[in-house]
């Protein structure tokens, strides 16, 4: 029987926080309510009635030297006994109290507390591409004054944020927010605000090409299911080519893909057979300098080409962006837009105008 009930009790204190704090405030009052009649008990009727016996052993489990003025041996035994017991309870309190800041320091410590942002970038997972894409993202949200970027991995927080440390580069006012977590389980995922992120980045983290896509294509069905529902589109990382009409046969629209080593082979080699090219791709595809933006203006439909450039003195309109293909216009006496179906592509500078301020940059000069 005394097994059963210290499991009962084992178990009612692991499940519920708040049970402490219910039974130290219980065992405060059962302590005032038995010494309030025991000081009833002993003392004179006629000086103190129930009422101020319980009163005065509040006092003394507030305040151990309140009893100091007891007079007689029974009041004074039970002002004593009851000291230690108020003693004993504040001693309880005090570690109850440094128990849950513990637990909360710890918390934070590991990266299980919420991220409450929006319009944020979301990568989950590791690998050694996210210095690169942390500096290229920095600087692509310099124009805007910053953003802020949530890192969430299987890795500690502690870790991460050593590891970011390390990188050699400027932020540029971008906050970058690291969470521990399995973007498997829907509730890590809304633990970083995923249904309210402007963009999220799968990061291929295993070393084999398999396992890496089979785990990205998991991930992308974790993404599907969030209730929420996805404000931002997803790019994946992929390490095989044959794998990417599976995964965006399952993410379907809102899924982009990039099979990095192919990419990245095809561009060494090309850099490698024409000298400088390097420079040229590192420019049209990084953000730094001049850049591409895209963003539909009613205003100019009908409009031609040369009535185009003439409307933004601050950046340089390129091109036409039509049901998810681009042009780029070469005849300035080309009408650029027909109907509501058309957006703008501008380049400019990151002091540009108006152009280079709303959409979404896509790199280049």
């Amino acid at each position: 029987m005394s097994k059963r009930l210290a499991y009962k009790v084992d178990v009612l204190f692991s499940m519920h926080s708040w049970v402490k704090g219910a039974a130290l405030l219980a065992a405060t009052l059962l302590l005032i309510a038995l010494g309030g009649l025991a000081l009833y008990a002993v003392g004179s009727k006629e000086r103190m009635d129930l009422g101020d016996a319980t009163w005065r052993a509040w006092s003394y489990v507030a305040d151990a030297g309140n009893h100091a003025d007891s007079e007689g041996v029974g009041p004074r035994i039970v002002g004593v006994s009851i000291s230690i017991g108020g003693m004993l309870i504040f001693a309880l309190m005090v570690g109850l109290v440094s128990e849950g800041i513990s637990e909360k320091v710890d918390s934070l410590k590991k990266g299980k507390s919420d991220v409450i942002e929006k319009n944020h970038t979301l990568i989950l997972g590791w690998s050694d591409k996210l210095a690169s894409l942390l500096k290229q993202l920095a600087v692509a949200n310099e124009s805007m004054g910053g953003g802020v970027v949530v890192v969430m991995s299987e890795r500690e927080k502690e870790e991460m944020e050593s590891e970011i440390q390390k990188m050699e580069f400027d932020f540029r006012g971008t906050t970058v927010i690291c969470r521990s977590g399995s973007p498997l389980v829907l509730a890590d995922l809304k633990k970083v605000s995923v249904s309210t992120a402007r963009a999220l980045i799968v990061l291929a983290e295993a070393e084999n090409a398999d396992a890496a896509d089979a785990r990205a294509l998991r991930v992308v069905l974790s993404l599907t299911g969030v209730r929420e529902g996805l404000r931002g589109h997803i790019v994946v990382e992929l390490s095989d080519i044959d794998n990417q009409q599976l995964v965006k046969m399952v993410g379907g629209r809102m899924v982009e893909t990039v099979v990095a080593h192919d990419v990245i082979g095809r561009l060494m080699i090309q850099c490698a057979r024409q000298p400088g090219l390097a420079q040229i791709w590192e420019t049209l595809l990084g953000f730094e300098n001049c850049e591409f933006y895209t963003k539909h203006w009613p205003e100019l439909i009908g409009k031609t080409f040369r009535e185009v450039l003439l409307s933004f003195p601050d950046a340089v309109p390129c091109g036409l962006r039509v049901s998810a293909r681009t042009y780029f216009e070469k005849s300035t006496e080309a009408v650029g837009f027909y109907g509501d179906a058309g957006s703008s592509i501008g380049g400019g500078s990151e002091s540009g105008g108006e152009g280079e301020r709303e959409g979404e940059g896509v790199g280049g000069e």
